[in-house]
This record gives C-alpha cells, sequence and structure tokens, in this order.
C-alpha cells in the first residue's frame, strides 16, 4: 500500500493496483504505439514517421541523396521522441534488399549485409526515398488521412498512411509487443495485387480462393518453401510454420569430385554465422566427407561452395546439412496486426479487406477532395466568363469605385465575395479573346471533372473500379515475379535410401571413439596369430566394443546410467582401419559423466521382441521393444539402477528364450526368460544371480534350441567352448554353477566376457591395443565347464582382452537365416 500526496489530500492505493494499471498502459503503449503494424499501411510508427519525414523534407528519388544522420533528426525532433539509434536501425532495414522485398528507402553508403555487418555511422550514409515508397505517401496532401499532434503539439503527423499498394503483405512486417509478437512474411506484389482485384471483382470469393492466388509467401532471399500446406494453414488461421531451404547445386569439379554450390539461404539468416556452423560441424566431425568450404559471394550474387571428399555421397551431406544448419529453416507466420487500434490475429481475407476498406477511405476522401477543388475553381471561372460578358460596364463600376467595388460588383451581377475578389485580381490581359476561350475550356474540363467526381461518390462500384485501376497501374510498374520458389515437401530426405546397405564393423572405445569400416576389413585368420591393427587409440585408450551390423539398422546405446539413446549405423562416420574414429558424444547428448556400457544392433522395434538386460550387480529385467520406439534424441530410462549399480549387456529375445549369465570369477547361472516378469521401460528390475564378495556380472547371453556352446574368454586370451548340457536351468536368483577353472586365474586371468557359438560361427578379438584377430570358433578347443581352455590369442605383457563378437561363416551369411538365427546375428556385442 502506498500513500499520495494531492491538494494536501493524503489518498490511499494499493501498490497492486497501481502496478496492475501501470503495466497495462506500458503494454498499451508498445503495442498500440511501437511494435505492432498498422493493418492499413503495414507500418510501426517508427516507419511512418521515416517516410512522412521524408516526403515532408522533399528527399524524394529525383532529389539529391541527404545525410541519414539529417533525416534522422528531423524525424526524431519533430515526430519520433526516442533514440536516434532506433530510428535509424528502422531507416537501414528499409533500405537493405535482403531484408525487405521492395525496400522503401533508397540508401548511398554501407547499409549492412546479409553476413550481419551492420551499417556505417549515420553521418556518413546517405539516403532519399524509393520510387516504390511514393506509392506509400500518394495523395496524403488530399486530405486521404486524418492527422493528430505530434508528442509537443507543435506539428501534425499521420495517423495512417494512405499506402496505395498492401504494403502489410507485400513487405511484411516482425515485431515483439508485450504478450504477443506478429510475424508477416513478404509476399509477391503481382500475387497481392491480384488477390486485391479478385476481392473486388468478387466480394463474396473465398479465403481458398484467394489462397490459389497468394500460394506462398516470396523472400527478398529466394531459397525455396517447401510444400503450400503450411502456409495455407496461416493463410485459414493467422498462425503456421513454413520450411523454407536454400537453393543448391551438386557439381561436378575438374578432378571428378563433388561439390555443392548454395546460391540462395532462407530468410533472414546470417551468411557468416551459416557458414560458421557448418565449419564447426566439419571441425567436430559431425559432419564427414567436407574438403572445404569457401564464400565465392560477391556482387553478381551469393555462391557458397562446400567442396568434398573423394567418393562422398554428395545428397547425404546436403541432406545432413540441412538437418543441422540453418541451409534449411523454419519461419512462423503469425499474421498479427492492429485494426482499429486493436491487436488482432487475421486471416488473409481480412488482411485484404481491410486494406480494400482503407483504400475506400482513402479514394473517397480524395475524390470529395477534388470535387470541392474542382468545384471552386469552376464558381471562381463562372464569375470571370460573368465579367467578360459584361467587361464594359464592370470596368464602369470599378472606376467609378473609391474602395467598394467588391460590393458593387457583388450587387450589380449577383456575384459571391469570392468571385468577384477574382474579377478584381483579373489581370487586363485575361481580357483577350484568347484568354476568354481559354476560361471557356477550362470551365468545361472542370464540369465534366465534378460530374465524374460525383458519379464515384454516388456508385461504390465505380468508386472500387478507381481502386482496381490504379492498382494495375502500380502493378505493371512495380510487379516483378516471384524470387521465393515452390516445392513439394519431402518430408524431409530419407538418408537411408540415399546409403547403399552392407554389413560393417562398428568399434567403440573405452573413451568414446566410435567408427565404422566395411565387415570384410577383417580377414579370418587362424588360432593363435597374432592379429592385423584394427585402429590407432591414445595410449590411456581402448577399443571395448565391437559390433558387426548393416548400415540401414538402428545403433541402440546403452549407458552405465541405465539410458538408451539410437541412431542408424550409416551415421557413423566411415573410416580407415587404423583412424581412431570420432567422439561418440558428437552423436549422442550423453549427460556429463554418462558413459557408454553396450551397444546393439536393432532392425526394427517388433511388439513381439523384448529387450532383456543384466547389471554388474545381478539384476534383470525384460521390456517390450517396441517401448523403445521413439526419436528422442535426449534418451530414454531403459532402467532404474540403484546408487552403485551400472548397466552392463543387453540382448533381444522373442520370449522363449534361456538366460546365462557369467560372472568374472567364474560363475554361471541358466534360467528360463519366463522366470522374468515383463516390465515397464523405467522399472528396475529384479535378481538374476547371488554375487559372492567382489563378484559382478561379465556377460548375458539368449539361446531357445541348447544346441549351441557357450565359449568364454579371459583377459589373457585364454578360451573355451563348452556344450550347453553342462547348464542346467536353475531358478532365477540362485548363485549358479562354476564355468571356469578359477584357480587359474593367475595365468588366464579372470572372465572378460561369454558368448554363444555354433561350430560355422567366426569370432573377433581386440585386445586393449586396439589389435583385432578374426578365429572361427571350431577351431577353439572344446572342454568342460571347470577346465582352463586354451589360449587363442597372444597378448603381449600389459594388454588384456577387453572385447569380443560372433561373425557368421562368409558361406552361411548368403543362407535364408531363421528368425532365431537372425536374431542371434544382430547381437554382435560385450561389454
Amino acid at each position: 500500500m502506498t500513500t499520495l500526496l494531492e491538494d494536501s489530500k493524503i489518498i490511499t492505493h494499493e501498490i497492486y493496483d497501481e502496478m496492475k494499471n501501470s503495466y497495462i498502459d506500458y503494454a498499451m503503449s508498445v503495442i498500440v504505439g511501437r511494435a505492432l503494424p498498422d493493418v492499413r499501411d503495414g507500418l510501426k510508427p517508427v516507419h511512418r514517421r521515416i517516410l512522412y519525414g521524408m516526403s515532408i523534407l522533399g528527399i524524394t528519388p529525383d532529389k539529391p541523396h541527404k545525410k541519414s544522420a539529417r533525416i534522422v533528426g528531423e524525424v526524431m525532433g519533430k515526430y519520433h521522441p526516442h533514440g536516434d539509434s532506433s530510428i535509424y536501425d528502422a531507416m537501414v532495414k528499409m533500405a537493405q534488399d535482403f531484408s525487405t522485398r521492395y525496400p522503401l528507402v533508397d540508401g548511398h553508403g554501407n547499409f549492412g549485409s546479409v553476413d550481419g555487418d551492420g551499417a556505417a555511422a549515420m553521418r556518413y550514409t546517405e539516403a532519399r526515398m524509393s520510387p516504390f515508397s511514393l506509392q506509400m505517401v500518394r495523395d496524403i496532401e488530399k486530405d486521404t488521412v486524418d492527422f493528430t499532434d505530434n508528442f509537443d503539439g507543435e506539428e501534425k503527423e499521420p495517423v495512417v498512411l494512405p499506402s496505395r499498394v498492401p504494403n502489410l503483405l507485400i513487405n511484411g512486417s516482425n515485431g515483439i509487443a508485450v504478450g504477443m509478437a506478429t510475424s508477416i512474411p513478404p509476399h509477391n506484389l503481382s500475387d497481392t495485387i491480384d488477390a486485391c482485384i479478385k476481392r473486388i471483382d468478387d466480394e463474396n470469393c473465398s479465403n481458398d480462393e484467394l489462397i490459389k492466388i497468394i500460394k506462398a509467401p516470396d523472400f527478398p532471399t529466394g531459397a525455396s518453401i517447401l510444400g503450400r500446406d503450411a502456409a495455407r494453414e496461416a493463410y485459414e488461421t493467422g498462425t503456421g510454420k513454413i520450411t523454407v531451404r536454400s537453393k543448391s547445386e551438386i557439381e561436378e569439379t575438374a578432378r571428378g569430385r563433388m561439390r555443392i554450390v548454395i546460391t540462395e539461404i532462407p530468410f533472414q539468416v546470417n551468411k557468416a554465422r551459416l557458414i560458421e556452423s557448418m565449419a564447426d560441424l566439419v571441425r567436430n566431425k559431425k559432419i564427414d566427407g567436407i574438403s572445404a568450404i569457401r564464400d565465392e559471394s560477391n556482387r553478381e550474387g551469393m555462391r557458397i561452395v562446400i567442396e568434398l571428399k573423394k567418393d562422398t555421397n554428395p545428397n547425404v551431406i546436403l541432406n545432413r546439412l540441412y538437418k543441422h544448419t540453418q541451409l534449411q529453416s523454419t519461419y512462423s507466420m503469425i499474421m498479427l496486426a492492429l485494426v482499429n487500434g486493436e491487436p488482432k490475429i487475421l486471416r488473409l481475407c481480412e488482411i485484404i479487406d481491410e486494406y480494400l476498406k482503407h483504400q475506400k477511405i482513402v479514394i473517397t476522401r480524395r475524390t470529395k477532395f477534388d470535387l470541392a477543388k474542382a468545384e471552386a475553381r469552376a464558381h471562381i471561372l463562372e464569375g470571370l466568363l460573368i465579367a467578360l460578358d459584361n467587361i464594359d460596364e464592370v470596368i464602369k463600376v470599378i472606376r467609378s469605385s473609391y474602395n467598394d467595388a467588391k460590393e458593387k460588383l457583388m450587387v450589380r451581377f449577383g456575384l459571391s465575395e469570392i468571385q468577384s475578389q477574382a474579377i478584381l485580381d483579373m489581370r487586363l490581359a485575361r481580357l483577350q479573346g484568347l484568354e476568354r476561350e481559354k476560361i471557356e475550356n477550362e470551365h468545361n474540363e472542370l464540369m465534366q471533372k465534378i460530374a465524374y467526381y460525383k458519379s464515384i461518390l454516388a456508385d461504390e462500384h465505380k468508386l472500387m473500379g478507381v481502386i482496381k485501376d490504379e492498382l494495375t497501374e502500380i502493378k505493371q510498374k512495380y510487379g516483378d515475379g516471384r524470387r521465393t520458389k515452390i516445392v513439394a515437401d519431402d518430408g524431409g530426405i530419407d538418408e537411408e535410401y540415399l546409403i547403399d546397405e552392407e554389413d560393417v564393423a562398428v568399434t567403440l572405445t573405452h573413451l568414446g571413439y566410435i567408427k565404422r569400416v566395411p565387415e570384410n576389413t577383417y580377414k579370418a585368420q587362424r588360432r593363435g596369430g597374432k592379429g592385423i591393427v584394427g585402429l590407432t587409440t591414445r595410449d590411456s585408450d581402448f577399443v571395448k566394443d565391437l559390433i558387426i551390423t548393416s548400415t540401414h539398422d538402428y545403433l541402440m546405446f546403452f549407458t552405465d546410467l541405465g539410458k538408451v539413446y539410437k541412431i542408424k549405423a550409416y551415421e557413423i562416420p566411415e573410416a580407415s582401419r587404423t583412424a581412431k574414429g570420432t567422439p561418440v558424444i558428437n552423436f549422442l547428448n550423453l549427460d556429463q559423466g554418462e558413459r557408454v556400457t553396450a551397444v546393439i544392433p536393432v532392425k526394427e522395434f517388433a511388439d513381439d521382441n523384448y529387450l532383456i538386460m543384466v547389471t554388474r550387480n545381478g539384476t534383470i529385467k525384460k521390456t517390450p521393444m517396441s517401448q523403445f520406439d521413439t526419436n528422442r534424441k535426449t534418451g530414454l530410462i531403459a532402467i532404474t539402477l540403484k546408487d552403485d549399480d551400472k548397466l552392463i549387456s543387453v540382448s533381444q529375445s522373442s520370449g522363449e528364450e534361456s538366460v546365462y549369465v557369467v560372472t568374472k570369477k567364474g560363475k554361471s547361472i541358466t534360467f528360463h526368460e519366463d522366470d522374468v516378469r515383463s516390465m515397464g521401460r523405467s522399472a528396475g528390475g529384479v535378481r538374476a544371480i547371488t554375487l559372492d564378495k567382489d563378484d559382478e556380472v561379465v556377460s548375458m547371453e539368449l539361446d531357445s534350441t541348447g544346441e549351441r556352446e557357450l565359449l568364454v574368454m579371459t583377459k589373457k586370451g585364454f578360451g573355451k567352448r563348452t556344450s550347453l548340457d553342462e547348464y542346467r536351468l536353475q531358478t532365477r536368483g540362485g548363485k549358479g554353477v562354476s564355468t571356469y577353472d578359477k584357480t587359474k586365474f593367475s595365468k588366464t586371468g579372470e572372465l572378460v566376457g561369454a558368448t554363444l557359438v555354433s561350430k560355422d560361427d567366426e569370432i573377433m578379438l581386440i585386445n586393449s591395443n586396439g589389435v583385432i584377430i578374426r578365429i572361427r570358433a571350431n577351431e577353439i578347443s572344446k572342454s568342460g565347464r571347470t577346465t582352463q581352455g586354451v589360449k587363442i590369442m597372444k597378448v603381449e605383457s600389459g594388454d588384456e582382452i577387453v572385447s569380443f563378437a560372433k561373425v557368421l561363416d562368409e558361406d552361411d551369411a548368403s543362407k535364408p537365416m531363421t528368425k532365431k538365427e537372425k536374431a542371434d546375428s544382430e547381437q554382435m556385442m560385450l561389454v
């Protein structure tokens, strides 16, 4: 509560009410007096005052340019009591051909660029009205619009300009008020005038008929609009979003490489920042295949050249640029304008109707002004003709008068005061016969004009015809072709159709570097071989995941925090066999400290398939695959973990599998997946195995036939195959049975993982130094559960096996696979 002192009286007033009333007044002031355009002339107050101020100063297209500072001072001193920078900034935008579809100011000097460069200071630049802007103030001197006092009451300024063109649609408008905003795109002048003429000819025409004429916005920077549905929605409802895509061409260089050339970009996109964002994507390896980006733009036009590496698919690169940069952007259409001083969302037909109402008033007031002027002149000419018919007597009356000649003439010839004064002001030269003829001709012409003006005022149809004729004249003078093309909306190019489907090997390192190479890069070797160098890693890094999949499959990345992310395999950049890869964080929106611990390839998210997950502390969970079918980029919760637990293994299931869980201390438990009920995506799971102290789960495998063998691998390169008959079904949650001779751990190392194999399978192994070996499973000795196994890969001192995966035999790859074999072939992962 506050008190106000007024005339020695204390008035109590609630602060809440005072703040409310004051803020409403401020909001309305911003809405009406600053941020929103008037539907009649499409101008905000500052733009209106700039044009009117320039017209008053006589800075028209036929006159020399004047200093911008002079214009700004005139506008600020007489009409717009705000900062000079706000006035100058508004004038600069009116002069930029990349900001305004039909510039209203003819600028001379540095008025900025599409790269975001600012204009030179107002003391350096010059300006004048553009020829087109004359249509905005045309007939303003004929009392066509109302005037009001300026801020100090010493000048008059127009409430609205006559605006002989539908400027709100032609040049559009953008503004942010209090609690609302407007975003009206520019349109083609010819199309807009054609729509106005259509409305004049048929006032009952539908909004759809107008949309057929004004199909979509027409931006000064060109580019292309994808589809017409979004623009149609905006024209029908007043709001909507359109997608604008750059104009691009794919060219072949003299050296046989491909390049992408951008010649037009979306409206209001900063070219310099656009190029910078593309360079950042290349630098951060989010987009691979670009060798150079150059800006070759000049006065002839825009030209951004993107050089591509050898054998790079240009369509894929272009699609990714559309996806990740402003080469393709959306423009929000909010058709908000002031109607009778009130903000209102308008449909296309309503904007045209309001404009035509304004033009009807303008033409009516202009006609009345011209009629009154013609009648006044005709009245004087009639008096002159009377004087010429009685010239001798008129001279006699004048000569006989002392200072009452006017009154005597009025009495003698029945003249009005104006006519009598005109006779007295008439020069003697007008008494010639030739002058009489001129007066008679002028009078006859005036009488015809008076009849014409009266006919316009008496017939609304004829009045609208005048508007139509004058709009047609403006169209013929200033009309041009569309700059922005309307193309079919492809719904976003699906890169999958541009990528050849092939088998690839994807590797992920401990520090999060990922890459893909063709699967046949690694040739099968004999057991005990030293392998080939698979990739170059940092001293403290090593490969921990190897996945064999197809370029068209999804890769689901499960993290230690129990979240899952999904991308296509082809989105991972292809690299050479020895390259270290790209940071996986470039593809996944990982949280701080979040690490990828499991990767699984997936072809489709079927309702009858499940994901079975196991954690380091022995928790298991089964969730329908369909619950993971989403495009969410921030990741989904796959399992709710306890504070000290981590997610370590994930497999797909058809619902009829046996589950094999293996721990690093050589324990294993087998149970049917029916023991694990299906749970929601964010559930925490149930107990799979009871672990001994310092033990943890390293692997989980699924099988439904019992015909395969369990292959276990130790950190020092020892492994063995064991028949599944030796692993009896148990109850979930028990301690399990031994699957390795743990007394040999000092020699062999603890288990690094396990996988189910058939005799024709091939295995890929990777050690911590990045060396890969590929061998056939039947070359690995088969032995009992509690045995040591044999040396499979030579491991140098300090190195250890960190990951291995199963590969189908090449001869079997061409044979039709059963559903189970197909699922198994997609489960090429181990942590």
